[in-house]
Formats: structure tokens, sequence, C-alpha cells
């Protein structure tokens, strides 16, 4: 395994959504409690209520559209 993993070059902005139930973070970034996944080349925050609630989809790994 000596893939390269390339980060995207992204600053988080003022404030981040939860991209499930729309829950605002405060404007320091996301809790370290939130989930941050990356579907189809984007990355989504989900509050840690949304993430609970859909802990077995996570742990599956199915894209929140399957949630």
């Amino acid at each position: 395994m000596d893939e390269e993993t390339h980060h995207p070059a992204e600053s988080v902005t003022d404030h981040v959504v939860c991209a499930r139930c729309g829950t605002t973070a405060r404007s320091d970034g996301p809790p370290p409690t939130w989930l941050c996944s990356v579907e189809n080349g984007q990355r989504q925050y989900f509050c840690d209520d949304c993430a609970r609630a859909h802990i077995r989809a996570v742990e599956s790994r199915l894209d929140s559209a399957w949630w």
C-alpha cells in the first residue's frame, strides 16, 4: 500500500452545517463529535445526533443518500 493520499486544500468556513438536519456548528469549525464524510468528492459533516441515529449505516459505509 504505497499509494499516496491526497487531501484537498480546503479550509473550514465560518460555520459548518449538518448535511442531514441543518444544525449549525460553532464558528471555529465542527466539534470533535461530528462526523465528516467524503461522498462523491465532497466533504459533508453530520452532527453527533444524526451520526448516532444512523450509526449502523455509517459503520456499513453507506452513502448518506441511503440513510
